[in-house]
């Protein structure tokens, strides 16, 4: 086999082994909050058993709030490829800056979140009775 065959074949074999790698450690593409059902997807995975009646998912599909029947809000954001979920507590606030929901869990590593959500208004009153 000539040598530059040879290189070109190994080089496409780790190509290949790398990016099965990748596939099987699930890096990649960020995911996307694209229908109501991807969020509570993502609401099972971040919170077992967590079951919500009223979802608000981020127009970019980046973060979403969700609510069960019990009254209890999980704040979902985006974290990687994965998404990242808290459920909102007293030490939570929210407000609105130029039509924009702005969520802090009170949990300093989690952060911040920003959702431009339909009627905001409704969520930051939700996680203020919280």
């Amino acid at each position: 086999m000539p040598p530059d065959l040879l290189q070109f074949a190994g080089s496409l074999g780790a190509i290949l082994l790398l990016a099965g790698i990748a596939w099987s450690l699930k890096l990649g593409p960020r995911r996307r909050l694209d229908s109501d059902d991807a969020a509570r997807e993502a609401g099972a995975e971040a919170l077992d058993g967590f079951v919500p009646i009223a979802v608000a998912r981020d127009r970019g599909g980046e973060a979403a709030l969700l609510r069960d029947d019990e009254g209890r809000i999980l704040l979902l954001r985006q974290h990687g490829s994965h998404f990242a979920g808290r459920l909102l507590g007293d030490m939570a606030s929210a407000r609105i800056e130029d039509g924009a929901l702005i969520v802090d869990s009170g949990e300093r590593r989690y952060g911040v979140v920003r959702l431009a959500i339909d009627q905001p208004e409704a969520w930051r009153d939700a996680i203020a009775r919280l």
